[in-house]
């Protein structure tokens, strides 16, 4: 199926890449913000999208909350974290009444959204626009990859945690990106470098 405005959007942007994880709370967010922040600080122009409709951690993290997006004749403006708008973030917080909304939504109408991020979004030229995504391989995984799939999106970096339960879970991340054609760009293994005095 094809998605021509998309593709009209994602012509300015050099570099697409998703980053998932196979659980919650592994700090995939964190992650997502950490590498935009680093591109930002070699110069790159970065945008961060923010796909985790029930859960929208990045305006947050970014310092951004509270702050509105605009519409203008090109589209949706993206919220902007510096002056020099080397970094952009787009999010469902922003169209939230505050931050203690719940999104209550079935598949359709998180697709819809999407797409509708993807569409309409002006980010003008980017280096790279890095998608953070819901934990686990659920409607919102599949609509990004479909709508992005004719425009061969870089690839996906998964999040994890040092614990057996989240390694299983990332199996299952990787099984996924295999099933759709999404090149596996590599694996953060987040949390894993403190040893609790207590417990060692």
């Amino acid at each position: 199926m094809s998605h021509p405005e998309i593709g009209q959007r994602l012509a300015s942007v050099k570099h697409v890449v998703l980053v998932l994880s196979g659980k919650g709370g592994v700090g995939k967010s964190s992650c997502t913000v950490q590498l935009a922040l680093s591109l930002a600080n070699q110069g790159r122009k970065v945008g961060v999208l923010d796909i985790d409709l029930c859960g929208p951690s990045i305006p947050r993290m970014l310092g951004l909350e509270g702050r509105q997006i605009h519409q203008a004749t090109a589209g949706w403006v993206p919220v902007f974290a510096d002056s020099g708008k080397q970094l952009a973030c787009m999010s469902i917080g922003f169209l939230l009444p505050n931050k203690n909304t719940s999104v209550v939504w079935r598949g359709p109408k998180k697709n819809t959204m999407i797409k509708q991020f993807l569409a309409d979004v002006y980010w003008g030229d980017l280096d790279y626009l890095l998608i953070d995504t819901p934990p686990g391989t659920s409607d919102e995984h599949l609509a990004v990859v479909e709508y992005l799939q004719e425009w061969n999106p870089d690839g996906a970096v998964i999040v994890t945690t040092p614990q057996a339960v989240a390694l299983a879970d990332v199996k299952k991340e990787i099984n996924f990106c295999t099933k759709v054609g999404l090149p596996l760009l590599g694996l953060i293994e987040n949390m894993s470098g403190f040893v609790c005095p207590h417990c060692a």
